[in-house]
């Protein structure tokens, strides 16, 4: 039975993925920061999906945090075997030289550091080496860390390259351990993370012409979980309209 955790499943592509893993048969554990009733919302949409499902409160830029998350929701629903890590922050938005070091700072904690202890914790229990059964990981980057971020977030965009960077080292360290790791890298997709107006200011420039949904990403992430990709590890899949 494929258990599923959503570093960041409340809010926004972590819980759309949630909710579609849960019509895939996925039992799911959703990990949220500060919004419990918005967790407890994606927790109904599983269960009335026919799966069990748990939500869990952490900081998953705490070290503390991130094994007592991985060890409840092996608690309550069984031996994690896939993990998506959707939790990120911008910090606003200002040219570099205009923001503080504790917004840089706040970045890399959860964006990078963060998404490296928990990349930790769920390859020790995933991998052959350590007594798992494998599994597949999706890590959440941004098209920000290929476009830059100029004039916006120049260190969030910093911080999902370091994303990128530990996906494909990751991937080739864990590739005979049964663990296949992958990236997302999502454009303009329609959600909270966003500041009031920047939707509409760049929706023209867009390829498509339109923003993403969360949707949209959630239906990528779940073919990389799945078996259909099982020849598929170490890459980084943009959904981001062309962007």
């Amino acid at each position: 039975m494929p258990i599923l955790l959503v570093a960041g499943g409340s809010r926004g592509i972590g819980a759309a993925t949630a909710r579609l893993a849960a019509k895939h048969g996925y039992d799911v554990a959703v990990n949220y920061n500060a919004n419990g009733q918005a967790a407890a919302a994606v927790l109904k949409d599983i269960e009335a999906s026919g799966r069990r499902a748990v939500a869990l409160k952490g900081d998953m830029g705490r070290e503390a945090d991130i094994e007592r998350v991985f060890d409840d929701a092996a608690k309550a629903l069984g031996p994690v075997t896939h993990f998506v890590h959707s939790s990120g922050i911008t910090g606003g938005v200002s040219r570099l030289d205009e923001a503080s070091a504790e917004t840089i700072r706040a970045a890399f904690e959860v964006n990078s550091i963060g998404a490296l202890l928990c990349l930790s914790a769920a390859i020790r229990r995933m991998s052959t080496r350590h007594g798992g059964k494998g599994g597949a990981i999706v890590m959440l980057s941004s098209m920000a860390a290929t476009i830059g971020g100029a004039g916006e977030y120049v260190w969030y965009a910093a911080s999902k390259g370091a994303v990128d960077t530990m996906v494909v080292g990751a991937a080739r360290e864990v590739a005979k351990e049964g663990i296949r790791i992958n990236a997302i890298s999502p454009g303009m997709i329609d959600t909270d993370i966003h500041p009031p107006g920047r939707i509409e200011k760049l929706t023209p420039m867009l390829p498509t012409g339109r923003v993403g949904t969360a949707e949209e990403v959630a239906d990528a992430i779940l073919y990389l979980l799945s078996d259909q990709a099982s020849y598929v590890t170490g890459a980084n899949l943009r959904v981001s309209g062309g962007r």
